[in-house]
């Protein structure tokens, strides 16, 4: 990345910057509001990372937003820090409050240029085009890195389009976004449209295009791509695509693709893709929205295999089902998944991992009750296949750990306290406990009865029926020195269900004690645990 305010399109025609909204765009995502401390942690990885630009927020939007981009401006340490603002004055010093303690701070400004846009504030086309020159012209005596974007530009004229560029330039921006804002155009289109505007506007070849994609019809890393293609070299995009209705262009998904097929895209960024496992995971705990297990690249399955035709290929040469390794976005390793469509030879292959070598009788055995187990379930995880290794089911009358008593005290008046008695290796072990409400001061008591090191991962609550009087499903997973359990639960209970899922998980974590190898490697934490 170079240490210029502003990158010269000239400076190297295969070099795509990567400018990420995930703390503007993606934020603006229902539901997706993130805390201080929350933004300044995401935006300290996306640097770390090598991203190019990072969007840190609309300052005007409030003062929380205001206060989080002039805080990530003083603290970044190799990014572009930039603020969004519409298209009049107050926004516009307002944004440079925000972003110009940055080493290298950027104005974004933009106004919708579309028919239906144009429509809102009640501008003409005329009228419009002069705003664009004054706000543009303002912005730029204020900062040298002033990005413009014509709002619904898939959808604005192409006459005018081509003008309010031409007036963007001529006052001052030094990059130019297209965007899609409505997720409506294809990637021929997407391509075209750059590639015609860079024909045709005077001053187009002194300036940087971007695209900025969104996904409504699923095509928003397509188009970003394609935008590339047509000379635009810089792409807006998001962690795990997150961001206004069906989201944005994935970030994840656009390095991975310039890396993977470099035969048709031959372009560099600066990002560490080591690192993209991380980010999408932290962005997802903090956002509040779950990647999908099919996500590309971050979903659970992205590296996952169930089928026993896979598996096999897998085990002899992963480039048979994977294009890319599970390394190089930061995974430890493959995911194969044990269920009724796995074989053998991936079934050897998860006890060999487990400590358990079996001659040819001993498989064939137990692949036959691990087909029957495998029809129940959707998915035979570590801890029923040593459950099937021990020849009997597990169950709490074999836990040495089992919940017999649980009263909690909650309510809008703190402290919560939950009052509980465990028994262990058959004794009965009672305490009192508190904490940040009934299922926080459940889980220190357990703590308290049963000291561990173990750390909580997740904690998900499901109703599998509906009504005041549903049952709750409750599901722990946990770790500890790189083994994770999970454990879950039922009751209509809430907390009970809870008390006796962080008991499961624990149960089964002191079997993966005693059943691991003697000289197994726990520290790395496997992918293929993470269910």
């Amino acid at each position: 990345m170079t240490n210029e305010k502003n990158v010269s399109p000239a400076a190297d025609k295969n070099q795509v910057l990567i400018f990420d909204t995930t703390l503007r765009d993606g934020e603006q995502s229902p539901g997706a509001t993130m805390s201080h401390a929350e933004k300044l942690e995401i935006a300290d990885l996306l640097d770390e990372m090598g991203v190019d630009i990072i969007e840190a927020g609309f300052p005007i939007a409030s003062d929380g937003d205001f206060q989080a981009v002039r805080e990530i401006s003083k603290r970044s340490k190799n990014a572009v820090i930039c603020g969004l603002s519409r298209a009049n004055f107050k926004d516009i010093d307002r944004c440079w409050e925000a972003v110009q303690h940055a080493a290298r701070p950027r104005i974004h400004t933009f106004i919708g240029t579309s028919p239906l846009h144009r429509a809102i504030p009640n501008l003409d086309k005329d009228e419009m085009a002069t705003r664009i020159h004054d706000t543009v012209t303002h912005a730029r005596n204020l900062c040298d890195n002033v990005q413009w974007s014509p709002m619904d530009a898939t959808r604005t004229e192409w006459d005018y389009l081509c003008r309010t560029v031409e007036i963007a330039i001529k006052a001052g921006a030094t990059t130019i976004n297209i965007p899609d804002t409505v997720g409506y155009t294809a990637p021929r289109e997407s391509a075209d449209l750059i590639r015609r505007l860079i024909e045709t506007v005077p001053g187009a070849d002194d300036v940087i295009f971007a695209t900025h994609c969104h996904n409504d019809l699923g095509m928003a890393t397509a188009n970003s791509l394609a935008a590339v293609e047509g000379g635009a070299r810089q792409i807006e995009c998001t962690i795990n695509g997150l961001g206004e209705r069906a989201g944005n262009t994935a970030l994840e998904e656009v390095v991975m693709a310039m890396r993977v097929r470099k035969d048709i895209m031959p372009f560099t960024t600066g990002v560490d893709a080591t690192k993209l496992m991380h980010i999408s995971r932290r962005v997802a705990t903090v956002s509040g929205f779950a990647v999908q297990y099919n996500k590309a690249i971050v979903g659970k399955n992205a590296f996952a295999h169930e089928s026993g035709i896979h598996q096999d290929g897998m085990l002899k040469n992963a480039e048979t089902f994977e294009i890319m390794r599970p390394e190089d976005v930061g995974l430890s390793e493959t995911n194969i998944v044990m269920g009724k469509h796995s074989g053998r030879a991936a079934l050897r292959s998860k006890l060999e991992e487990l400590g358990f070598e079996l001659g040819d009788n001993q498989l064939k055995d137990v692949f036959v009750r691990f087909k029957a187990l495998a029809d129940r379930k959707k998915e035979v995880f570590t801890d029923d296949l040593l459950a099937l290794m021990r020849d009997q089911e597990s169950g709490e009358a074999h836990d040495r750990i089992q919940v017999k008593f649980l009263r909690v005290i909650c309510g809008t008046e703190a402290p919560q306290s939950a009052d509980l008695t465990l028994t262990i290796d058959g004794v009965d072990q009672q305490t009192t406990a508190q904490g940040d409400g009934p299922v926080d001061a459940t889980f220190n008591a357990v703590k308290a009865l049963f000291p561990h090191d173990a750390q909580l991962q997740l904690y998900q609550v499901h109703a599998v029926t509906e009504g005041t009087d549903a049952q709750a499903t409750v599901s722990v997973r946990m770790e500890e020195a790189g083994r994770i359990s999970t454990g879950q639960s039922a009751d209509t209970d809430t907390v009970v269900a809870s008390a006796k899922a962080y008991v499961n998980a624990l149960n089964r974590l002191l079997v993966r004690r005693e059943k691991s190898a003697p000289d197994a490697d726990v520290k790395t934490v496997n992918y293929k645990d993470l269910g």
